[in-house]
């Protein structure tokens, strides 16, 4: 399979090095300095393009990218949420296809399962209230993160008393606190911290008078969320439309 890279910081990268281990050639790459190739034709022989960039400019690269023909598998985070109306209908009325979500690793797909089961579960006891906690590198523009926010949307589908997420406390990366809202009866709080160069790590508590029950993923590295994303790519190569991971991992 031909793949074309946009972005190639860390995760580019490590997308780079596993897609040549199974066998795909890059033929492309596109980064900041040569952001016009994106229009070239090399970026358009390629079966699918792997974008991983910022917020700022993630939106504009799968429009640009789905635009020059290319398929494309997106793990930005911060701006699906604004736009996605408008890329399920390019993808529904114009044959294009985008695979978005916002974390591939296949740890946190079985996790997002668990997760959503779970708040199945404790919506029977009100005693427990829910709260998460994210943490991330200090490179890492948004907050919370798009994994706790696809998160906090699993437990918000299975619990009825709870309507919708707020950002609590972030811890910025040079420790200070920016303090949050305290959250409503119907409200998910999700805090996040931003230190070091953590990959992620996600932790979901339910909390009563008596007691704790908390579950978390710790991702080790990029490895895994690379080796998702081109897994996706295997997957979007012979399937169109607006993908996501429930597509790809049906738990």
């Amino acid at each position: 399979m031909k793949i074309a890279l946009i972005g190639y910081g860390k995760m580019g990268k490590e997308i780079e090095r596993i897609a040549i281990s199974r066998g795909h050639e890059i033929v492309s790459i596109i980064d900041i300095e040569n952001r016009n190739d994106i229009f070239g034709a090399e970026f358009a022989q390629a079966d699918v393009a792997i974008e991983f960039t910022a917020p700022s400019v993630a939106y504009q690269n799968c429009k640009d990218a789905m635009e020059a023909g290319v398929k494309v598998v997106s793990g930005s985070t911060g701006w699906i949420h604004n736009h996605e109306e408008e890329m399920r209908n390019l993808c529904s009325n114009n044959q294009k296809t985008l695979f978005w979500s916002s974390n591939f690793s296949l740890g946190v797909a079985i996790f997002s399962a668990v997760n959503k089961y779970l708040a199945k579960i404790m919506d029977r006891f009100p005693d427990y209230d829910v709260e998460m906690t994210e943490t991330h590198h200090i490179h890492k523009l948004d907050a919370p993160s798009g994994t706790a926010i696809t998160l906090g949307e699993g437990i918000i589908e299975n619990m009825e008393r709870k309507s919708r997420w707020i950002l609590g406390d972030v811890t910025n990366p040079d420790g200070s606190v920016t303090a949050g809202k305290e959250a409503a009866d119907d409200e998910l709080r999700i805090n996040a911290i931003r230190r070091d160069e953590v990959p992620g790590i996600h932790a979901i508590s339910y909390t009563s008078a008596a007691d704790t029950i908390t579950i978390t993923h710790d991702a080790k590295n990029r490895s895994g969320f690379a080796l998702g994303a081109v897994i996706a790519a295997e997957y979007v190569k012979d399937h169109s439309g607006f993908l996501g991971m429930k597509d790809l991992f049906n738990f």
